[in-house]
């Protein structure tokens, strides 16, 4: 299959055509001659050279940062803005724009100087000329927020690719609701080998090619180089027949042809898979460093720069872009605009529901009747007072929210049965079946997580899925990507302790809600009942800028909330669940299922005639949140004070030492090592997180 690889040395040829995969490429194999480039296409040289000067100066002035991939996939970019992407600077949000994602994130420049050449506002000479600074918008990578007009945080490589298939399948579901008037749009990545080294790539590339995700178009900036040496060193994946047998359209150019870039941009818009297009490039194109992996980093030698410049043809002084390139860039920008007027046309025609519906949604706002519908099952739940598991707790209050709140988009990692995330109404989302809402997608953690981020960033949709607890490992780098880019996404983690049992210690999450609460920006609610987890719904459902976790059980637990009331509890963190009969000597914190085990603590305690007061703490980070006269009324200063939680400890003494506590009158029952394999009650108490074992602990501390 060697035919598949083009050798490193391309360059334009009058008869270089696109290609297809099996079908060797066409033209001859000559040295690359970058005056010939120059020559056959003058504009599209000249705006090509604008990005690459302006990344050799914004680096060099930085003295930081990556070179090579900018100067290497300039064509592509100004090919893909001149001819292809629909997009409006003037309107960095508007609904139906093409989405433009740069995954190799360390090359941001790229996106940088396409944004300042285009005229998007918050990219400004300045920015560029403040590349990785301070307070600049222009950070070492893209991140999501820092400017309007950047799609999402890239950097961890493979991230990129993975949000585009969340923003293609969000692409897909909106087409089929709103039409395809209102929803009808690209999703362009821009994508390394790194980014295709890593693992969450093939969960991405397989996840889209089997949903068929047409308007998705994936460029590969095969330049055969890393920071270690040649790709060689360490992967000979053929690319093209990797993505092939997963079921994508792929297209092998020469990344610094334009006439076959353009061809093969058409030729994928136009074919009902997603489409990788394998652009054989040269990193550092035209620098002393061209094909090597020095060419990957900071070129910053002004001599070396010269000397690329005059081989451009670039006789501007540094940071400056001639009048007419700089115009003829904005120009690009006039497709798009012409576009989006003719969308807010058609959207004008819309219902005035239609129009509400979907701006509502693409805002991030709740439908109104959510409160009022999250009260009325919390009053059922109360009354009814019936003993289920909380991952079944969710699926009846995602019951109540699916049907009022459609764009949700749900999915789980091939364990829907047992993370009870489907609800009848939403429909399969298939190849067939566009209107669908839940998504089956496989053993792919990282890629859901990923994915999810992607439908959060596209807007108009509400994304969650479930796995087990234990392996938020496998989604971990997209979790953290949630909580930096601030997108509400919503983790149902299920067989969240010890308490998922004969399973064993593979399965048991331990540390797993200390690592979650150690990351900033993330609500971690571990619900000890349907009540407390109506509410943890409410807020996932309701929030703007911080994703959810919910941590559910897979044993049943019983209803502690039986006295109904209308305030979101959970929304202050930690509450008094039961105040102490009698002077109060203890307090006893717990979380999820270990909430019963602290009531039954509390009760032991009662009859010996020590005062205690149970404190139920599903989320910590809200209780943080809260004022300090508040966390006093909850945990004021002088009794001991115990928390329980099938986990390690870690992450709670905040609460028992700090808030007033006393290292000398505090405790914690919990774990201190992996689990085992067992019946969830023998290994409760076998490690001893048992209502005696928390009555034991308070007597212990009290003189």
């Amino acid at each position: 299959m060697k035919h598949l690889r083009p050798a490193l040395d391309l360059s334009l040829c009058p008869d270089m055509t696109a290609t297809t995969l099996g079908k060797p490429l066409t033209h001859r194999i000559i040295v690359l001659d970058i005056a010939a480039l120059r020559t056959a296409h003058p504009d599209h040289w000249m705006k090509a050279a604008a990005i690459r000067t302006l990344t050799l100066d914004a680096v060099a002035a930085a003295n930081s940062g990556h070179s090579g991939m900018p100067m290497g996939m300039a064509d592509v970019a100004t090919v893909l803005y001149e001819k292809h992407l629909n997009f409006d600077p003037k309107a960095p949000d508007w609904a139906d724009r093409d989405r433009f994602i740069l995954s190799a994130g360390h090359g941001s420049m790229l996106l940088y100087s396409l944004m300042y050449l285009t005229g998007y506002e918050d990219i400004t000479l300045q920015q560029i000329k403040d590349f990785r600074q301070w307070g600049a918008k222009t950070a070492g990578h893209p991140e999501y927020g820092h400017a309007r007009g950047i799609e999402t945080t890239t950097g961890p490589l493979g991230q990129g690719i993975g949000n585009s298939v969340g923003f293609a399948i969000a692409e897909e579901i909106q087409r089929a609701r709103y039409g395809k008037s209102i929803v009808d749009h690209f999703t362009y990545v821009i994508a390394g080998d790194g980014c295709l080294m890593e693992g969450v790539s093939q969960e991405a590339i397989g996840l889209a090619g089997m949903q068929e995700l047409a308007h998705l178009i994936v460029f590969w900036d095969n330049n055969n180089i890393t920071i270690d040496g040649t790709v060689d060193i360490a992967d000979k994946t053929n690319q093209p027949m990797r993505f092939a047998a997963s079921g994508w359209h792929v297209i092998e150019i020469d990344g610094h042809d334009p006439v076959a870039i353009d061809a093969a941009i058409t030729a994928a818009k136009n074919d009902p898979r997603p489409s990788m297009i394998a652009c054989k490039t040269h990193i550092a194109l035209g620098h002393a460093a061209q094909d090597t992996s020095k060419g990957h980093g900071a070129l910053t030698d002004a001599d070396q720069m010269k000397a690329a410049k005059a081989a451009y043809g670039w006789t501007a002084a540094p940071f400056e872009i001639p009048a007419d390139v700089k115009s003829g860039w904005e120009d690009t920008a006039k497709r798009g605009q012409a576009a989006h007027a003719a969308w807010d046309d058609r959207f004008a025609k819309l219902s005035g529901t239609k129009q509400a519906e979907f701006q509502r949604a693409y805002a991030g706002e709740a439908p109104k009747k959510l409160s009022a519908t999250i009260k009325a099952f919390k009053k059922a739940a109360s009354e009814a007072a019936k003993s289920v598991a909380t991952r079944k707790s969710s699926e009846m209050v995602l019951g109540a929210i699916n049907p009022i709140m459609l764009e949700t988009i749900g999915g789980s990692a091939d364990l829907t049965g047992s993370n009870n995330t489907k609800t009848n109404d939403m429909g399969v989302f298939h190849p067939d079946t566009r209107e669908g809402r839940y998504i089956y997608y496989g053993v792919r953690e990282h890629g859901m997580a990923s994915a999810m981020n992607g439908m959060a960033l596209h807007g108009g949709a509400r994304a969650y899925g479930g796995t087990f607890m234990c392996f938020a490992d496998y989604a971990r780098g997209a979790m953290r990507l949630s909580a930096l880019m601030g997108v509400p996404v919503t983790y149902v983690m299920t067989h969240d302790s010890i308490g998922l049992g004969e399973d064993g210690p593979t399965h048991q999450p331990v540390e797993h809600l200390a690592m979650m609460r150690a990351t900033p920006n993330t609500h971690v609610f571990r619900p000890a009942d349907t009540v407390e987890t109506a509410e943890a719904w409410e807020l996932a459902l309701t929030s703007q800028s911080t994703p959810s976790v919910l941590c559910l059980s897979r044993q049943n637990l019983p209803t502690v909330r039986t006295e109904h009331k209308t305030k979101n509890m959970t929304a202050h963190g930690g509450y008094v669940l039961a105040d102490a009969d009698g002077k109060r000597q203890a307090i006893i914190m717990a979380t999820g299922s270990e909430v019963e085990v602290a009531l039954a603590a509390r009760d032991l305690l009662q009859a010996d005639g020590i005062g205690t007061r149970v404190v139920s703490m599903p989320c910590m980070e809200l209780f943080a949140a809260q004022d300090e006269s508040y966390r006093k009324r909850v945990l004021p200063a002088g009794p001991v004070r115990v928390a329980v939680e099938a986990g390690v400890q870690m992450g709670w003494d905040q609460l028992l030492l700090g808030e007033r506590g006393n290292s000398k009158k505090a405790a914690f029952v919990g774990m201190d090592s992996f689990g085992a394999s067992a019946p969830a009650e023998t290994l409760f108490e076998k490690f001893g997180i048992t209502a005696a074992d928390v009555a034991a602990s308070v007597k212990s501390l009290i003189k």
